[in-house]
C-alpha cells in the first residue's frame, strides 16, 4: 500500500486528482460513480433503519430503510448495488492502469507481478477490516475487498486479450457456473437443515430448478463447508448466516469483465455520444435478459451468491449508473456540482476504511464528550441517528477533503 500523490488509474479501488489536476484521459465520471457508491456504504451511519422502526406509518422512512438494507435472498435494494459496482469498477479502470503502467515501462510479466501483489493484499485487507472487533481473525472470503482480490489477477490477465476472448470468458463463467449448480443435488428427505441455518419452510426458498440456488443448501454452502474448515477456527464452520459464500468471486470475476468491457469502450471510443449509446443499449439488454431469465425460472436473481442472472442484471445497472454519470459529468461537464463525490471517490479506500463501524463508533462517541450525551436528540428521538450520522459523515468527508487539499491519496 502506498500513500502520496496518484497519477494514474493505479488502484482497483481508488484514483488519481481531478479537474486542473487531471491528466489526459481522465474519466471524471468515474470518480463521480465511485464516490456515490462509497457514500452509499459510509451512509449505513444514518440508520434509516431505526427513523423507520421509530416512524412506522411513514413510508418515505420505510422506503430509506429498505434501499439502506439487503434484501432478504432475491431482487434487490439499492444497498445491493454497492458491491456490483466497486467490482464493475474495478474493470473499467483496469484498460486505463495497464495503459500507464505501459507507457512507464512496466512488462507484462511485471503487470502480472503486480496484479498477483495487489490481489494479496487486498484478501488481506478484507480479512483484517473483518476481524477488527473480534479476538481471533477470521477467516472468511465473502466481503467486497476478498472477493475483488481473489479474481482481480485473473481479470489483468484478461486485459491482455482481444475483446471476443474477453466476452467469450464470461459466457463460460456464467454457463458453467450455472450448470455447477444446477447439476448439485438438492436436498433429501433425510436432510438436515439444522446445518444449514435454513428452514425447509423458509419464505424465501425457491421451487423447481430455481432451488438449487437455495440459501445454503447449495454447491457454493457444500463448497465453503470444506474450504474454510481448512482454516484456523474456534468452531467448526457450518454456514454463513446471510448465505454468503467465498465461490462467489468466480462470477464476480464476470462482472469485472463486464466492467473491462466498459473500460476498454471508454478508452477507445472517439465519439461521446457513441459511448454513452453503447453504455444505454448495453444495460437494456442486460437487465432484460437478467430480468428473464428470473421470471422462467432458469436462475434467480440473488446477489448474496452472485448468481449468473445477477451478474447479468446488476452489470446492467452498472452500466445504467455509468451512463447517467458519464452524460452528467463527461457530456455535460457538470463537474462542480459532483465535487462532493470526487473527493470521496479519488480516495476510496481511505474512504472503505472509514466507513468501519469501529472507526465510525469512535467518533460519534467522541462525539457526545464534547457534545453532551443528548446532543442527537434536539429533533426528537426517532432522528437521533440522522443528527449523529449526519455529523460523523460531515466529518470523514472533511478528512477525505483535507486528504485532497494535501494530494495525499492511498491507493494498492
Amino acid at each position: 500500500m502506498k500513500i502520496g500523490t496518484v497519477t494514474s488509474f493505479e488502484s482497483p479501488l481508488s484514483a488519481e486528482t481531478v479537474n486542473s489536476k487531471m491528466p489526459i484521459g481522465r474519466i471524471a465520471s468515474v470518480d463521480v460513480y465511485r464516490g456515490f457508491v462509497m457514500l452509499l456504504m459510509m451512509g449505513e451511519i444514518l440508520s434509516f433503519q431505526s427513523v423507520a422502526t421509530a416512524l412506522p406509518n411513514n413510508k418515505f422512512w420505510q422506503v430509506l430503510a429498505f434501499n439502506q438494507s439487503h434484501v432478504a435472498w432475491t431482487w434487490l435494494s439499492l444497498h445491493d448495488m454497492i458491491q456490483p459496482s466497486f467490482t464493475f469498477l474495478v474493470g473499467v479502470v483496469l484498460p486505463f492502469s495497464v495503459a500507464s503502467r505501459k507507457n512507464k515501462g512496466a512488462t507484462s510479466y511485471s503487470l502480472l507481478g503486480h496484479a498477483l501483489f495487489r490481489s494479496l493484499i487486498l484478501i488481506f485487507l478484507g480479512i483484517f477490516l473483518r476481524s477488527l472487533n473480534a479476538d481471533h481473525t477470521i477467516y472468511t472470503f465473502e466481503d467486497t475487498l476478498t472477493q475483488i482480490g481473489m479474481g482481480y489477477t485473473f481479470l489483468v490477465m484478461l486485459g491482455f486479450c482481444s475483446k471476443k476472448f474477453q466476452i467469450s470468458v464470461l459466457i463460460i463463467i456464467l454457463v458453467g457456473y450455472w450448470l455447477a449448480f444446477a447439476l448439485y443435488p438438492l436436498p433429501g428427505t433425510g436432510f438436515n437443515y439444522a446445518l444449514s441455518g435454513v428452514s425447509p419452510n423458509w419464505e424465501h426458498n425457491l421451487q423447481g430448478i430455481a432451488a438449487h440456488w437455495n440459501k445454503n443448501t447449495n454447491l457454493a454452502w457444500a463448497a465453503d463447508r470444506w474450504f474454510l474448515n481448512l482454516f484456523p477456527r474456534t468452531q467448526p464452520f457450518l454456514f454463513n448466516d446471510g448465505g454468503y459464500s467465498t465461490l462467489s468471486f468466480i462470477p464476480t470475476l464476470g462482472t469485472m469483465i463486464l466492467g473491462l468491457l466498459a473500460g476498454g469502450v471508454l478508452k477507445n471510443s472517439q465519439k461521446d455520444k457513441e459511448t454513452l449509446k453503447y453504455f444505454i443499449i448495453a444495460a437494456i439488454c442486460l437487465i432484460t435478459f437478467g430480468t428473464l431469465l428470473h421470471l422462467t425460472n432458469i436462475n434467480p436473481i440473488v446477489k448474496r451468491i452472485w448468481t449468473p442472472a445477477w451478474v447479468i442484471f446488476s452489470g446492467g445497472i452498472c452500466f445504467a449508473f455509468l451512463a447517467l454519470f458519464y452524460w452528467l459529468v463527461d457530456i455535460k461537464n457538470f463537474k462542480k456540482p459532483f465535487f462532493f463525490l470526487t473527493v470521496i471517490g479519488v480516495n476510496s479506500i481511505a474512504a472503505y476504511t472509514m466507513s468501519d463501524g469501529g472507526f465510525r463508533h469512535y467518533i460519534s462517541t467522541n462525539f457526545r464528550v464534547h457534545l453532551g450525551q443528548h446532543y442527537d436528540e434536539v429533533f426528537g428521538m426517532a432522528y437521533a441517528t440522522i443528527i449523529s450520522g449526519f455529523l460523523t459523515l460531515l466529518l470523514l468527508w472533511l478528512i477525505l477533503y483535507w486528504m485532497y487539499k494535501q494530494k495525499i491519496y492511498i491507493k494498492i
